[in-house]
């Protein structure tokens, strides 16, 4: 039995996107099964590296084939979608799922910057930006969007944010490497304190501005920065086949 078919049956059949290690443990569920066929006990132990190569010559073909569905990995996971141009047919049938609200511009623009600078701080992040973003990560960590990524080694170590499998799932990503280019947002200077800024040294960390510094001038939506739309979800998400 060719592994990529076995692949395409499992995929067709599935109600959720599948990742390679799940169609492994699924292909070595059915070899230990009691009365299993010599097909099935032939792919018991397929190297993940096998079945990510099946993956892709399953794409390649139905690609080829011009149907009017296709087999996409968002997020690293695999599933089949229809194409975008049946979507007003199957609207109808099937109806419209409600989305999350869009994000804000402010959500957006922050969201870019953790995707590209990750692991950040939030200091860091208020440095690229200019402002404030205490709302916005507390609303990009309520969504799943973001997730506390550990502790950045620099005194106080303040916590560090990263993206999440539900951030390429949003944005129709497979994996981070499928970012646009942004080498200029990647290159803005970020320099991390040797020591906390403080007003006193009993109190908490405050803003440079409370210290005497000078505030942070850097607007994110300067000519001379990447904005964030290019990570703007599309309008018309492929419907699950």
């Amino acid at each position: 039995m060719d592994l990529k078919f076995v692949i395409e049956s499992l995929l067709f059949t599935s109600q959720k996107p599948l990742s390679p290690s799940e169609l492994r443990d699924v292909l070595n569920k059915a070899a230990e099964e009691d009365g299993a066929e010599d097909a099935a006990r032939a792919l018991k132990k397929t190297p993940l590296e096998r079945i990510e190569d099946a993956l892709q010559e399953l794409t390649r073909e139905h690609e080829a084939a011009n149907r009017t569905y296709r087999l996409v990995c968002v997020a690293g996971s695999w599933q089949f979608v229809t194409q975008p141009d049946y979507a007003p047919w199957l609207r109808a049938f099937v109806g419209v799922k409600n989305r999350p609200a869009r994000l804000s511009q402010p959500g957006l623009e922050t969201l870019a910057i953790i995707a590209y600078r990750q692991p950040i701080t939030r200091a860091e992040i208020e440095q690229i930006r200019g402002v404030a973003v205490d709302g916005v990560v507390a609303t990009l960590l309520e969504r799943n969007l973001i997730t506390q990524a550990g502790r950045a080694e620099v005194v106080g170590r303040p916590m560090t944010y990263a993206t999440t499998p539900a951030f390429l799932e949003y944005f129709g990503l497979a994996d981070l490497d499928g970012l646009p280019a942004a080498d200029e947002l990647r290159r803005i200077p970020v320099q991390r304190p040797d020591s906390l800024l403080t007003v006193d040294s009993n109190l908490a960390t405050a803003p440079p501005d409370l210290t005497g510094g000078t505030p942070v001038q850097t607007e994110f939506g300067n000519p001379e920065i990447p904005s964030a739309t290019p990570l703007a979800a599309s309008e018309e998400p492929p419907i699950v086949a």
